[in-house]
């Protein structure tokens, strides 16, 4: 497939672009394969550029001025019952059928006169059918119509393009359209953006699962790293080496694997050194109506607990969600195949129940007319911020039963792709300072998303504007940046980068130059030559000219357990995300600027005083 073969129309002139808050720009409109050009008249002065793929939704409407000589717009006389075409007057038929002057009928009284016209008629540009007598769309473009169409884009922004002449604007819609929803992932913009600061397999350098074994080798010899999924064959959404339990060889992990759906086998997330705890992940055993057992996951789950205690199966379904898994051969461990593990069950929504939830609440935020008592009545009906505190409340259930319980934790729902890797980040973001900086939570998000197989291209196909409803779209990882966002808000202190960073990692998760990203796990990406091809993202926000933007200014290292409040007047609205581009932001930047050149001059002149040990803001930690 070309690109040029989904380009209808490359260039137009003449269009004016309308956001909301800011200035309307008008110049000349460009379609790229990858993106939305506006230059501006006369002199291109300003460039605007829109990444295509960042477009969820397209709408159009057109618009016609009266009066118009061209035969289209021409009022005949129609047979009673005729429906005229959109935007043309019908004229009343004279007496006598139609026949004005017969003998048969007397003369017509003289035609009142004729009434204001009206103001042009808009219409959707997708059900417009030109007319059949004497009118053609290149009619319509002569004589004066114009278009408009709305971009609805993933990361909440909408623009308006007015486009002179009906066909332009057709071709345009269309082309948009079919750019925006190539589905190739080879066909994409980090195939080809090239920038020159950045070279090719810069930043792909993060060999996630080896760092972290080597933490956890300094710490116990209990876990060792294994290859076992080296080709891809035990699990096709792992990457090639995981942490299994060092008493468990390799042959018994892979009978384990094929007890779990998808494949995905109890592997280590995160080791506590505080007790020598443990959290894992998984899918759930495929048990099935008949309770099949497996003596191998048994065995692997077995060595986990050796001398360890107590564990935690934390379910991310209801138990009767887990229950009626077993139908369709899901289910859960038994209590008495598993000694030594309990099964605890918390709920987390997924999939269209989140998706509804993010765009009920996009909706909201994007009306201007909505009143306090509806804006508060319709936020409570989204149910955005329960989602916030249940997965906020999971998680610190994670953490407690491994902090102050000294308990091991299993985490899985169904796939295991979705919710448990939402719990089982931010239990670490909770528990280990280190996640806390730039470069540990780098590294969480390629060890907890990337590389567990969160399955970015199904998820984030489609953002909260799309009118197609599919089944595989769900904002989890928004929901992870959310929660996230919580905890800076709470603990303003404690981690070293700040909202930036989060509404950068959403925009590229949606629509990116970068193959961080890309596919739906580290099998796919290396069939695809992502890492050999693409550049990354993770090598873009280490240069130091752009480092600095999303670096929080007021961090100090807090070596303790952050606990957040999950009360629900703790749990806000992220407005930096939801109404970035609706508020005006340009005081908030100039007083974040501002904050920043401060703490910088203090810096240069004396340390900023660490905080007491165990305080965050003067309180204790721990609510």
């Amino acid at each position: 497939m070309e690109f040029s073969e989904l380009i209808k129309t490359a260039t137009v002139e003449d269009v004016l672009l309308s956001r909301q808050g800011l200035p309307a720009v008008r110049g000349t409109l460009c379609i790229t394969s990858h993106h939305l050009l506006l230059s501006s008249c006369p002199r291109g002065e300003l460039e605007l550029w829109l990444l295509i793929r960042n477009v969820d939704a397209v709408e159009k409407r057109w618009a016609r001025p009266q009066g118009c000589p061209c035969p289209c717009h021409r009022a005949t006389p129609r047979p009673f019952g005729h429906r005229a075409a959109p935007g043309h007057r019908v004229l009343p038929l004279p007496p006598g059928g139609g026949r004005a002057g017969s003998a048969s009928s007397p003369p017509p009284p003289p035609p009142p006169p004729p009434p204001p016209p009206p103001p042009p008629r808009v219409q959707n540009l997708g059900w417009y059918q030109p007319p059949r007598s004497g009118g053609s769309l290149r009619d319509t473009r002569v004589c004066g119509s114009s278009g408009t169409i709305t971009l609805r884009c993933k990361d909440l922004q909408v623009l308006q393009l007015e486009i002179p002449g009906m066909e332009q604007c057709l071709n345009i819609a269309s082309s948009i359209e079919a750019l925006s929803s190539v589905d190739s992932v080879m066909m994409l913009y980090p195939f080809f953006y090239r920038p020159p600061s950045l070279q090719l397999q810069q930043g792909w350098h993060l060999r996630v699962p080896e760092c972290h074994f080597q933490r956890v080798a300094s710490q116990t010899s209990r876990w060792r790293l294994s290859t076992v999924n080296g080709d891809f064959s035990a699990c096709p959404s792992y990457p090639p080496a995981v942490v299994v339990p060092a008493a468990v060889p390799d042959d018994t992990v892979a009978r384990a694997a094929r007890f779990r759906q998808g494949g995905r086998f109890p592997v280590l997330s995160y080791f506590h050194p505080k007790n020598g705890t443990a959290l894992l992940r998984s899918s759930q055993p495929l048990t099935g109506p008949n309770r099949r057992r497996s003596r191998e996951d048994e065995q692997l789950l077995g060595a986990i607990l050796a001398g360890a205690g107590l564990g935690f199966v934390l379910d991310t379904r209801s138990a009767q969600a887990a229950k009626q898994a077993r139908i369709s051969g899901g289910g859960t461990e038994h209590k008495s195949a598993y000694p030594g593990w309990r099964r605890l069950h918390r709920a987390l929504d997924r999939g269209r129940v989140l998706q509804d939830s993010f765009s009920r609440l996009a909706e909201l935020c994007a009306d201007p007319t909505v009143t306090m008592e509806r804006w508060l009545c319709r936020l409570d009906s989204s149910r955005w911020l329960s989602h916030v505190k249940a997965a906020l409340s999971t998680a610190c259930l994670a953490a407690q039963c491994l902090d102050r319980e000294g308990c091991t934790v299993l985490v899985h729902g169904a796939e295991g792709t979705d919710t448990t890797l939402l719990v089982t980040a931010l239990a670490q973001l909770i528990l280990d300072p280190a996640c806390r900086t730039l470069q540990g939570f780098q590294e969480l998000l390629e060890r907890e998303w990337i590389q567990a197989g969160h399955p970015f291209q199904l998820r984030c196909a489609r953002s909260a504007s799309s009118h197609a409803r599919g089944k595989q779209e769900a904002p989890v990882f928004l929901l992870f940046l959310d929660c996230v966002w919580q905890l800076s808000r709470q603990f303003p202190l404690s981690l070293e980068f700040g909202e930036q960073l989060l509404l950068t990692l959403f925009d590229n998760a949606y629509a990116s130059a970068y193959g961080t990203f890309l596919c739906n796990n580290e099998r796919e990406r290396s069939l695809c030559k992502v890492k050999e091809s693409t550049h990354s993202l993770w090598a873009w926000l280490e240069q130091p000219e752009e480092k600095h933007k999303y670096l929080n200014p007021l961090y100090s290292h807090n070596p303790l357990v952050i606990w957040p409040s999950v009360e629900p007047q703790s749990i806000q609205l992220w407005q930096g995300f939801f109404l970035r581009w609706i508020r005006p932001s340009q005081h908030l930047e100039e007083a974040w600027g501002q904050i920043q050149r401060l703490v910088h001059e203090k810096r240069q002149s004396q340390p900023l005083p660490e905080p007491p040990a165990g305080t965050e803001n003067g309180k204790l930690g721990t609510r």
